[in-house]
C-alpha cells in the first residue's frame, strides 16, 4: 500500500495524467471537498473498478457557499484524507483557491432546468458554483469517467445535464447513497450533531422508507403530507423540502408520469441541513 502522490497545480496534475494517456490508461475523477468518510471512499473504489487510475480532487469551493453558510468551519483534514486513501487513490488534487480562481477570474457556468426549484432555489447561486468548478476540474483531469454519490441527488442531475448539454467527453456515473448501520447518509457535516441529534437525525431514513412504499398506493399529496407530519414528531425539522420530483428533470410530481420518480428530502436539526433521497418504485 503506497499513499498517493499529492499534486496542487495545473499543469502538474496535467503532467501526471498525460503520462497515464501515453500508456493509453483509462482515467476516473472522484470530485469531494475533502473531510473524506466511508461514502467518499466507495466512490473511490467505484473509480478504481471503472478506470485504471483514479484522481480525487480535495478542494472547498468557495464559489458554491453563500454567505450565511459553513465555509470558513467547514471540516478541513488535509493529511488524514491521504491517508485514507492509502491504496486506492493514484493522485490526489489539492489546489488552493488561487489555483483555481486567480485574480480577476470572471467565468461562470450556468445550468438552468434541473438546477430550478429545492437546493437551486433555497441557495440562489449554489449550483453555479457547482457547475462552475466541475467543468473545470473536467476540463484540467479531463477523466474517462466521473463518479457522483447519490446523496446529493439535483446535483447529479446538474452535472449530467451540463455534460449531456456541452458535449463533454466523458461519462458521469452515480454510486448509491452510503449509510450507517441505523441508514443515515454519511456526510461530511454529520460530524456537526451531538450524540442527542445524531440519534434524531436516523429516525429520517425510517420515515421516507416508509413513504415510499406507501406511495404505490396512490395520493401522492397525502402520503407527502403524513410524511411531513412524521417528520415533525420524530424530532425532526424544519422542513425546507419533502417531495416526489422526476429523477431526471426535478420537476415535481403529483402522481406516477411513467418516468423515473425520487422522493428527495432536505431537513434540517441544529446545525445541519440533511438531505436525503430514495427511488420511487414503478
Amino acid at each position: 500500500m503506497t499513499l498517493p502522490d499529492v499534486v496542487a497545480t495545473v499543469p502538474a496534475l496535467r503532467e501526471r495524467v498525460a503520462s497515464w494517456r501515453g500508456r493509453g490508461e483509462r482515467i476516473a475523477l472522484v470530485p469531494t471537498m475533502g473531510a473524506l468518510h466511508e461514502g467518499h471512499l466507495a466512490l473511490v473504489r467505484r473509480g478504481r473498478r471503472e478506470a485504471d487510475r483514479v484522481v480525487v480532487s480535495i478542494f472547498v469551493n468557495p464559489k458554491q457557499f453563500a454567505p450565511s453558510e459553513d465555509f470558513a468551519k467547514y471540516p478541513r483534514a488535509a493529511e488524514r484524507d491521504r491517508a485514507l486513501l492509502e491504496g486506492l487513490a493514484d493522485l490526489v488534487f489539492s489546489p488552493a483557491p488561487e489555483v483555481m480562481y486567480p485574480a480577476g477570474f470572471c467565468a461562470t457556468v450556468s445550468i438552468a432546468g434541473p438546477s430550478a426549484g429545492f437546493e437551486g432555489a433555497l441557495r440562489p447561486g449554489h449550483f453555479d458554483g457547482v457547475a462552475t468548478v466541475v467543468s473545470k476540474l473536467f476540463i484540467q483531469v479531463a477523466p474517462d469517467v466521473a463518479i457522483f454519490g447519490e446523496k446529493d441527488w439535483q446535483q447529479l442531475q446538474v452535472v449530467r445535464r451540463m455534460v449531456r448539454d456541452l458535449d463533454l467527453p466523458l461519462a458521469v456515473i452515480g454510486h448509491p447513497i452510503v449509510r450507517d448501520e441505523q441508514g443515515l447518509a454519511l456526510s461530511s457535516r454529520n460530524a456537526y450533531f451531538s450524540e442527542e441529534q445524531l440519534a434524531v437525525a436516523r429516525r429520517l431514513n425510517g420515515i421516507l422508507r416508509e413513504t415510499v412504499a406507501g406511495l404505490g398506493a396512490g395520493d401522492w399529496p397525502a402520503k407527502l403530507a403524513a410524511a411531513r407530519q412524521a417528520v415533525a414528531a420524530a424530532g425532526l425539522g424544519p422542513v425546507d423540502y419533502l417531495a416526489v420530483v422526476d429523477g431526471e428533470t426535478m420537476e415535481p410530481r403529483d402522481e406516477p408520469s411513467g418516468r423515473p420518480a425520487r422522493l428527495v428530502a432536505a431537513i434540517r436539526l441544529g446545525p445541519v441541513r440533511l438531505l436525503d433521497n430514495m427511488p420511487v418504485p414503478g
